[in-house]
């Protein structure tokens, strides 16, 4: 049963990496479809924020489903679902249309994320944490990826669509073999993992609390890391004086610094760190590196600072919804959902109130903005930390989360 969740759980690492494409899949493709669609650049970016919406409005249905009816439906119906946004977008005859086919991106999104998050915790329960944080190596993989997919088919003037219909055949037959791969039920195995984790805890964890606090982080969390690949080439332009390619290289340092926290995280978590300590951790580094930004405005120092704060915003959000489901194990689903739909009113409203910013002031306004998210995002985990040791019993304190 052991080697059949490892080979589950590959199965679902695959569905995000192919996920981290589809997220810059449409702005990588913006003049071949801004010349299909008959629109322009604005108009892709609603064609983004679609994406935005469709998962903020099933993210707590799906995370219901998911308890209800079990993880593997949704991971399936969540393929089916990008399969059609991938198929449909480089043939879209309109962009109502298109805008429909984006919605079922975001529900996929939204289905992917209710199935995989509880499935990872009640599969690896020794090892939740980082099996989770797992799923934003595999997605800034993916965006790594693309755009040599991209590169590679615009060299040889080949349709741009193969890069949408390249995935979604990766997503068909990794639909098909995670049909079978993924077991029937992990609720025998979830039971277990229950009583050990009732037993960690001197009370109820209780969700106006813990609950809400994960809420904010999961807000938080996403705010920051948008914020951050928003307007960093255009912070570094407009106040480091920065040209407009050494400006948008701020990105792959920031890209790397995640990357490279990513794969410490899924090291550390397994009996150095817990996760509580990171959520609290990070948003602090988070925000001494945006006080640097606003202070120190050298292009080199400049770039070291985004390194640092790619890898601050790596994973909390995937630790937050984890410690969720460990917190409230009964509806890992439901619960799942709440913190997701939080990130993804952040990855909807935070483009707009930082563009509203930068319209009525300056790039360092958008950071100052951004430095009292980080703020806010460490009182919220200041408070988890504070709650989490108390909920927990002494004798397992030194034990890994």
């Amino acid at each position: 049963m052991k080697y059949q969740y490892f080979i589950s759980a590959f199965g679902m690492y695959i569905n995000y990496f192919l996920l981290g494409m589809v997220n810059i899949i449409l702005a990588s493709n913006m003049s071949s479809l801004t010349t299909q669609l008959d629109t322009d650049a604005t108009g892709i970016s609603y064609l983004i924020a679609a994406i935005g919406i469709g998962r903020l409005i099933t993210y707590s249905i799906a995370g219901s489903l998911s308890d209800k009816y079990g993880r593997k439906p949704l991971i399936i119906v969540s393929s089916i679902a990008m399969v059609v946004f991938l198929v449909g977008i480089p043939f879209s005859p309109s962009y109502e249309i298109a805008i429909i086919l984006a919605l079922f991106a975001g529900i996929s999104n939204s289905a992917m994320d209710a199935g995989t998050y509880p499935a990872l915790t009640e599969m690896f329960p020794k090892s939740a944490s980082s099996a989770s944080v797992m799923i934003k190596g595999f997605v800034s993989l993916g965006a790594t990826f693309l755009p040599f997919i991209i590169l590679f088919l615009s060299d040889n003037n080949l349709f741009y669509g193969i890069s949408f219909l390249v995935p979604a055949v990766i997503y068909i037959v990794n639909m098909i073999f995670l049909f079978f791969a993924i077991p029937k039920t992990q609720l025998e195995q979830s039971k277990k993992d229950d009583h050990s984790q009732v037993s960690q805890f001197l009370t109820e964890p209780e969700f106006w609390k813990e609950g809400l606090a994960l809420i904010i982080i999961g807000f938080t969390s996403t705010a920051l890391l948008t914020v951050s690949q928003i307007w960093l080439p255009s912070y570094g332009q407009e106040v480091a004086g920065m040209t407009a390619s050494n400006s948008v290289q701020l990105l792959s340092y920031y890209s790397i610094g995640s990357l490279i926290s990513v794969l410490l995280l899924t090291i550390l978590l397994k009996k150095i760190v817990k996760p509580v300590t990171v959520i609290l951790l990070y948003p602090i580094i988070t925000l001494i590196a945006v006080i640097v930004i606003l202070s120190v405005h050298i292009p080199l120092v400049l770039s070291i600072t985004c390194f640092f704060l790619g890898f601050s915003t790596a994973g909390i959000l995937q630790l937050a919804i984890s410690m969720m489901t460990q917190f409230f194990w009964k509806k890992k689903g439901t619960v799942t959902g709440f913190v997701s739909t939080a990130s993804s009113i952040a990855s909807v409203v935070l483009p707009v109130a930082t563009g509203l910013i930068a319209k009525n002031g300056d790039m360092a306004h958008i950071f100052i903005f951004d430095s009292i998210v980080a703020f806010i995002g460490i009182i919220a985990a200041a408070f988890l930390y504070y709650r989490y040791h108390k909920l927990t019993k002494p004798q397992v304190r030194n034990q890994h989360a």
